[in-house]
């Protein structure tokens, strides 16, 4: 996966429009589409009808509906874009909008979901700005001269100062009186996504030393980065660290994740998938958290289920899915088939001793590993382990059965065994089944993968 292109869709920041991502974008490397979205009243984006958050969710989520290739993407949202980037991401998570593909996020000293903590006098001074109509040139030089640690280059500094001095007074004025005072906490929730934070060390309210307290507990798997001696306006002051930052981010994704491919990613986004499978298939595609800490086994019985699993489900090249830490999570949750043999120890004890059991005759090798696991389904006993052959035979099928419906439950994994059934259930389609019935046959909206097209069936839906 390391190889694959990712979309970075970028919210910029109050008073900023697409051009303040082109530092971004020609620090990265050909890996990377940049996409700027224009928020409502910035840039070219007229006013929206109303000045709640949501209205600018909506708009952006638009154009992200529109640009999306099937392929992942990430959100790189600045100050107010921030703000906007978690609402967005909540609103995928619950598999709402027809869009799938979101895999990480990298935040620019980013508005909280909370109210922001901007200082009152600074408000103020800031809704005097359109209080006769638009912001002057002058007030916008001062905008940006308060919000850089240092001098930006001329060109980057005029045309900063002209985006803010574009902006609409309505826009400017809903944000700061309503928008940035708005708490969406609760619909935001907690978003469980790979996820950077940088903040400049010169940036009061949204800086390096606030964000840890107004975000580690809405991005759990967060890394909070402080750019010394940077204020406020990352994109333009320090847009090489931003986008090191997205680099770094985007290769820990490949190494933990599995490709869903674009023409399956598509179809996840499409009408024919309801939002709940759509909600459960994109948080089961979410990269694997490499700092896992394990909930039900300790560490070293975790790094035995994962030598485990690597013997019963072979990974695919080029990315993995962490089935040892998915199957912990699962414990945790109380999760599995419900089914127990009498007098069997509950899912996590079970699990607990028979990892223990196993570690007592764990080889090195790998053939020696596939050795003790193929006795251990044959019920053979073996020297060195104290438990009952034939309940640790069964406590082994379990281990299988869940390591391989981990395994399968991810969206990459029904790509690779060609099953498309997620797609068959949504109530908005004039028919969600299928039309063609045949080894090697397919519908027109199925993925080309399956088979050649039956005619009559290109426009089914």
């Amino acid at each position: 996966m390391t190889a694959e292109r990712c979309t970075v869709f970028v919210l910029p920041g109050l008073g900023l429009d697409a051009r303040s991502a082109q530092p971004l974008q020609a620090e990265l490397d050909d890996r990377f589409r940049v996409i700027a979205v224009e928020l409502p009243g910035q840039g070219s984006a007229p006013d929206a009808p109303e000045g709640s958050v949501a209205a600018q969710v909506d708009a952006a989520l638009a154009v992200i509906r529109e640009a999306a290739d099937g392929g992942p993407w990430m959100l790189c949202g600045h100050s107010m874009g921030g703000k906007i980037a978690a609402a967005v991401a909540a609103r995928i998570r619950d598999g709402e909008p027809e869009i799938f593909g979101l895999l990480g996020a990298v935040l620019l000293a980013p508005s909280p979901p909370s109210p922001e903590p901007m200082p009152a006098e600074k408000r103020r001074q800031m809704l005097s700005w359109v209080a006769e109509g638009g912001i002057s040139e002058s007030d916008a030089q001062t905008f940006v001269d308060d919000n850089v640690g240092g001098g930006l280059p001329p060109e980057r500094q005029r045309e900063t100062v002209d985006a803010v001095a574009r902006m609409s007074p309505l826009a400017w004025r809903r944000w700061l009186e309503e928008g940035s005072v708005e708490d969406i906490t609760a619909s935001v929730g907690t978003l469980d996504l790979p996820c950077r934070v940088l903040a400049g060390g010169e940036d009061e309210a949204l800086g390096a030393d606030a964000q840890p307290d107004l975000l580690a507990d809405v991005y759990p798997r967060a890394r909070f980065i402080a750019l010394a001696g940077a204020g406020h306006l990352l994109l333009q002051e320090r847009p090489g660290e931003v986008a090191a930052a997205i680099t770094e981010l985007w290769e820990e994704i490949a190494e933990h994740s599995v490709r869903v491919p674009a023409e399956w990613g598509t179809l996840l986004a499409s009408p024919r998938v309801s939002a709940r499978v759509r909600s459960t298939l994109a948080r089961r595609a979410l990269p694997d958290d490499p700092a896992y800490r394990p909930r039900v086994l300790s560490s070293e019985q975790l790094d035995l289920l994962r030598a485990v699993a690597a013997r019963v489900v072979p990974q695919p090249p080029g990315g993995s899915i962490d089935l040892a830490a998915r199957v912990d999570a699962d414990l945790a949750a109380g999760g599995g088939d419900g089914w127990r043999p009498a007098g069997a120890l509950p899912d996590d004890e079970a699990y607990r001793a028979g990892l223990d059991q196993l570690a007592r005759v764990w080889p090195e090798g790998a053939e020696e590993r596939d050795g003790v696991l193929r006795e251990v389904i044959a019920g053979t006993a073996i020297p060195g382990i104290t438990a009952d052959a034939d309940d640790l035979r069964r406590w082994f099928q379990d281990v299988r059965v869940d390591l391989v419906r981990e395994w399968l439950c991810h969206p990459a994994s029904l790509a690779r065994v060609g099953y498309d059934g997620f797609a068959t259930g949504a109530e908005e389609v004039s028919f969600a089944g299928y039309l063609a019935l045949g080894a090697g046959l397919r519908d027109g909206w199925e993925p080309s993968d399956l088979g050649a097209v039956v005619d009559g069936t290109e426009g089914a839906s």
